[in-house]
This record gives structure tokens, C-alpha cells and sequence, in this order.
């Protein structure tokens, strides 16, 4: 690992956030999906389309798990987009807000968020170099090998003309503001093909665009991004909507309409309309179960049903549902074992810090820090990860004298954790009048 690498993972953990990338380092646990993910994963490459709901109490790891196989298919060359669902930063029902998310959020293995000016860019001169190689003889500058572009532009973009327009008549324009040279022209397209909603008139009146994007228009938008990133060299995209059990919480018949705007993407990933497309969602099990969740829509609950009646054991990780334990005593323990070393591979007394922060210390952390979240071990790894590097870690490596067991006692303040977590520890309401009443 780079040092590079290793710090930006370290220093995640110890805002208490889940690293962007390094992930295959600390997964635990995971291995049993692997094989069919990387099956799903080999069908996208291919030009396929997949759809994984993953469900897991708080802690379970179902970030963690999304960035590691977000990891996995950037490997392959796919780009990366994580939504998170929100009542009012981005609700589901609204995908025209789902898609402008996609274009913030969007990454691959060489360009970080948003990477669609580097897409669109690629796009333009994979076109242009398949023009080239279809006319050798044409000038690099000539108005002929423009055309030529052109011409193999219209024939990419057909199947989206058909269902798109807009998009198609946006990339037409983009193109021809970056062969002039127009920088504010191209800029604005750019925004507009990401779905931006505040773009210079000026720049859509010239591309010849008209209104706003729309839901029904996102779903075409976003199947006009999957043509430009396979065009790119981008195979497919691995889009993670995650919290999707927020909608729980809004009002019925915002949360009818956004189980039936999901219910849409599920059936326009099985009709093939988004060749390239891996659609990920993930959510408590009481989203997927409970009658405020899936349940409300029932062609919905229908494709999303999975037999969990069984030991965990046998869960089948091909079905559409994964389904995560959370984690056990052991698991973290060897987790924090593998932050140990991974600390231990960059710092300065790298030997210390494996002998005073052994095995056995670690163990004794993670019972105590469980124990201050009432037992609880799968509310227990952010805390933990974020105590044993910022508090301990840091600490014997620093300092020579420092010895975690004479010198260091946990303490948990309430102001540190999440609303789950003060539940588990017993601290939202330390006495009566903390209680809250909405009068």
C-alpha cells in the first residue's frame, strides 16, 4: 500500500467514517460474496445489467460493503456513483435530483468526483480516434474528419435520440462548443448534461434545448450517460443508492411514490434498457420488511422477496437480497488486528506499536468499547476503529512511554456518537427533562 493510500484510510478512521478506497485491506467477512458479485460484475462488463439489495441493521457494515465492491468494479474499468437518499437533499421519487446526484458523485479508477467533464472529454476523442482509424488518410484538423465525427456521433447516439432527444441535441452541442473553443458553451452543457437545473440560457437556446430535465427524462438521461461511458472506455456503472430506508419517515404518499419510482428502475434493469447498469440499494431490514417499507408496494415487495428463514449460514448470495450479520466479537477483533498492522506497515516505531497493541490489547478495546454501547456489538466498529487509532495508535507511536494499559482509559462521550449509537449506550435522554415532547 502507498503511503498515500494508507494515510487517506487511516485518517477516515479516525474522523470515524468509512474509507473511500483501501477497503479490500479491512474486509472482513466479505469473502463469501465475492464470487457472486464478481459473477454480477463479469455480466455488467459484458453489457448486462444487475440489481443487489444489501440489509443490515446499523453497523452491519453496509457502507463498508458498497465502497468494497465499489472498489472491485472500478478495478474493471467501470465508473462509481453513491447516492444518498435523503427527504430533502435528494428524495427518490424525484430522479431528476437522483440523476444530478449521479453526475456529482460520479468516479473512476483515475478521476475522483465528479469525473464527467473527464468522461465527456474521453468520449470526444474516443470518437475522434474511431474516425481516425475508419479514414487514416483525413488531416487531424480538417473539416472532414470533423464530419466524419459527426457522423459516427449520430450513429452512437441513435437509440438514445430515439428515447432522449435532449441528451443526444446537449452532446451534439458540447461537442461542437469544444471543436470551436467555446469554453462558457461547453462548460454550460456540461452542467446540463449532469443535470444541473440552473444552465445558461444562452448556451441551451444555442444547442438547440428546450425546459427542464424531468423524472420520466432522468431515466433516459441516465441510459444516455451509460452510452457515453461505454463509449469512454467506461464498461458500465456501479450506482449505490444507499439509505434508502430513510423513506420510512416521510409522508405516504411521498413514500408511495418513491417505492414506485424504484419499482420502475428494478423493471428498466430487467427489460435490458440499461445495458451497463449495476443498481445496488441498501436499508434496514424493517424497510425491506416492515408495512412502512416495501411492503406498502407489492409488485415491489414481489421482486425483492428472499428467503431469510434459514440459518445465516446458508443465505444464498446470488439471490437479490444480501443479507449482512453485522458483526461479532471475533470479526472485530480481527478487524482491529488489521488496523493494527496496517498502522503498524507506516509508522515511525512500527515494531512498538505490534507489541504494545497486540492481539490481546486489541480484544480488550473492543470489549470495552462494546460494552459501553450496551453489548452491542454491531453498533460497536466506528467507535471502536476511531478510539484505537486516534487514542491508541497515535499515541504509542508518538510517544515511547505511552502504555495504552496504564496510561489510557476509554471514555465514550455522548457528543462523539450517532443517534444509534447514544441509544445503545443508554445516553439520549440522561434524566427525565432531557426527554423531548412536541407540544
Amino acid at each position: 500500500m502507498s503511503p498515500r493510500r494508507r494515510r487517506e484510510v487511516l485518517d477516515a478512521l479516525r474522523r470515524g467514517t468509512v474509507p473511500a478506497a483501501g477497503l479490500d485491506l479491512l474486509a472482513t467477512g466479505l469473502e463469501r460474496f465475492a464470487p457472486a458479485l464478481d459473477a454480477e460484475l463479469d455480466a455488467v462488463e459484458g453489457g448486462g445489467a444487475a440489481f443487489k439489495a444489501v440489509r443490515g441493521e446499523y453497523g452491519a457494515g453496509k457502507t463498508f460493503m458498497t465502497r468494497w465492491l465499489a472498489e472491485r468494479a472500478m478495478r474493471r474499468g467501470l465508473a462509481v456513483a453513491e447516492v444518498q437518499i435523503s427527504e430533502t437533499e435528494t428524495p427518490l421519487h424525484r430522479l431528476e435530483t437522483v440523476y444530478r446526484r449521479i453526475g456529482e458523485a460520479l468516479r473512476t479508477s483515475s478521476f475522483p468526483p465528479s469525473a464527467l467533464r473527464a468522461v465527456l472529454d474521453s468520449w470526444l476523442y474516443t470518437l475522434q480516434a474511431d474516425a481516425l482509424a475508419a479514414s487514416p488518410h483525413l488531416p487531424t484538423d480538417s473539416p472532414a474528419l470533423a464530419e466524419a465525427v459527426d457522423r459516427l456521433l449520430e450513429a452512437r447516439l441513435a437509440a438514445v435520440s430515439a428515447r432522449t432527444p435532449a441528451f443526444a441535441q446537449a452532446l451534439r452541442g458540447y461537442h461542437r462548443a469544444v471543436t470551436e473553443g467555446d469554453s462558457p458553451s461547453a462548460d454550460a452543457l456540461a452542467a446540463w448534461l449532469g443535470g444541473q437545473p440552473h444552465v445558461a440560457a444562452a448556451a441551451k437556446r444555442a444547442a438547440g434545448i428546450r425546459g427542464e430535465l424531468d423524472h420520466f427524462g432522468a431515466m433516459g438521461f441516465l441510459q444516455g450517460l451509460l452510452t457515453v461511458l461505454r463509449d469512454a472506455g467506461h464498461p458500465g456503472l456501479l450506482l449505490v443508492l444507499d439509505e434508502v430506508e430513510t423513506l420510512q419517515r416521510v409522508r405516504g404518499d411521498v413514500r408511495d411514490k418513491a417505492l414506485n419510482a424504484l419499482r420502475q428502475l428494478l423493471d428498466e434493469v430487467d427489460a435490458g434498457r440499461y445495458p451497463g447498469l449495476y443498481l445496488v440499494v441498501t436499508g434496514t431490514p424493517a424497510f425491506f420488511d416492515g408495512p412502512s417499507g416495501v411492503a406498502r408496494l407489492a409488485p415491489l415487495a414481489q421482486r425483492l422477496a428472499t428467503d431469510f428463514t434459514t440459518d445465516a449460514r446458508f443465505d444464498n448470495p446470488r439471490a437479490v437480497q444480501l443479507r449482512l450479520p453485522g458483526f461479532t466479537q471475533e470479526r472485530l477483533v480481527a478487524l482491529g488486528a488489521r488496523v493494527r498492522d496496517l498502522f503498524a506497515d507506516g509508522a515511525a516505531a512500527g515494531d512498538r506499536v505490534r507489541a504494545v497493541v497486540d492481539d490481546a490489547y486489541v480484544a480488550t478495546l473492543a470489549r470495552a468499547v462494546t460494552g459501553q454501547l450496551g453489548g452491542r456489538v454491531g453498533v460497536a466498529p466506528r467507535v471502536f476503529l476511531k478510539k484505537l487509532v486516534g487514542e491508541v495508535l497515535d499515541r504509542v507511536d508518538q510517544f515511547e512511554d505511552f502504555d495504552p494499559r496504564r496510561d489510557y482509559a476509554l471514555t465514550v462521550g455522548v457528543a462523539e456518537l450517532s443517534d444509534v449509537e447514544r441509544e445503545a449506550a443508554g445516553s439520549a435522554a440522561g434524566s427525565v427533562d432531557d426527554v423531548h415532547l412536541d407540544l
